[in-house]
């Protein structure tokens, strides 16, 4: 009979083990659908931090992308307004304040299609899972987005 604590240890390494390949996926599939939208990985996550955290100044959307203000958010700024997903407005309470506001037409048309396939095998996935192991598996997957965020502020920080 297998030893319990070598069993967990081997459970927990394994997990390790997948939790890291899932991440460079993660990242290889957002870069995957960049491309596919006429855009790098870091102005996609621009796009989707604003349409889930809404509009911001450019200091602000730095702020969320763990970003220097200045002549890089600018940049990518520039870029995603040629392209059509964002729009920049003056903020009406400080006529000195730009807000920039993703598009959300133009997202869901150029990288709404890409989504569509991993989203119906996800969901096709999801349905064989009770109630419970969906709980867990939302549980488990914001922790880890939640270790992640403050894991990256750390380094933020500290470099």
């Amino acid at each position: 009979m297998p030893d319990p604590a070598s069993t967990r240890a081997a459970a927990i390494a394994r997990q390790g083990e997948v939790m890291r390949d899932f991440m460079a996926r993660a990242v290889l599939f957002q870069e995957a659908v960049a491309r596919s939208g006429g855009l790098n990985g870091s102005d996609l996550q621009a796009v989707g931090l604003l349409l889930s955290e809404g509009p911001a100044t450019p200091g602000e959307l730095a702020s969320r992308l763990r970003l220097t203000a200045g002549g890089a958010i600018t940049a990518m700024i520039d870029r995603l307004e040629r392209a059509g997903y964002v729009s920049r407005t003056r903020d009406d309470a400080d006529r000195r304040r730009v807000i920039v506001t993703a598009i959300p037409d133009t997202v869901m048309a150029r990288v709404g299609p890409v989504y569509e396939g991993v989203t119906a095998r996800w969901n096709e996935y999801l349905d064989t899972l009770t109630d419970e192991q969906l709980d867990f598996a939302n549980e488990f997957l914001a922790r880890a987005a939640a270790f992640n965020r403050d894991e990256a502020e750390t380094l933020r920080r500290t470099s």
